[in-house]
């Protein structure tokens, strides 16, 4: 979310809408800056996105580097630049209804919508885009966790990459 375009050019009522869910929505020019930055071991300011005013907020988040970045997004896989920085690409794999849900419940208590926006959000540009960009770009991963994260031997999986990339930094490889 932090890297959704500066939208302050358009009106609000434009903003609400844009399709949010196409990969184009994102600055992953940015997000590769910050990236490139953050491993050459300088801070970066991320920008923070208001979901209220469909738009960046003016205050942003400052990030210190550290021996493994890690970076989260639905869309993450579908820009080659940002795949080609990932040491690990690991795809949570969650059930539609799963999906659908936890959208429903989070967008209605933390971000003030209705059911039936949420819904129709969710026909008209979620799943759409999910299936043409989101379910192709995870052969791109180099682990899938089905079960939503509820997968006790993939995470532990994880953490031990985690802890292995860790361990060789510490020991200057």
């Amino acid at each position: 979310d932090a890297y959704y375009r500066d939208l302050s050019h358009l009106s609000f009522e434009e903003r609400t809408r844009v399709n949010y869910d196409h990969p184009e929505s994102l600055e992953n020019d940015l997000l590769t800056r910050h990236l490139d930055e953050l491993c050459a071991g300088r801070t970066v300011d991320v920008p923070i996105y208001d979901f209220t005013l469909h738009n960046r907020s003016p205050e942003t988040e400052r990030v210190q580097p550290h021996p493994v970045v890690m970076v989260e997004g639905i869309l993450i896989f579908a820009d080659k630049a940002l795949r080609d920085r990932m040491d690990v690409k690991i795809y949570v794999d969650a059930d539609a209804d799963l999906r659908v849900v936890r959208r429903l419940l989070r967008d209605v208590s933390e971000r003030d919508r209705s059911p039936k926006s949420v819904i129709d959000q969710y026909l008209s540009t979620v799943r759409p885009m999910h299936l043409e960009f989101v379910e192709p770009s995870k052969r791109y991963a180099d682990i899938i966790i089905p079960r939503g994260g509820m997968n006790a031997v993939a995470i532990d999986m994880v953490v031990s990459r985690v802890e292995y990339l860790l361990d060789a930094h510490r020991q200057g490889s």
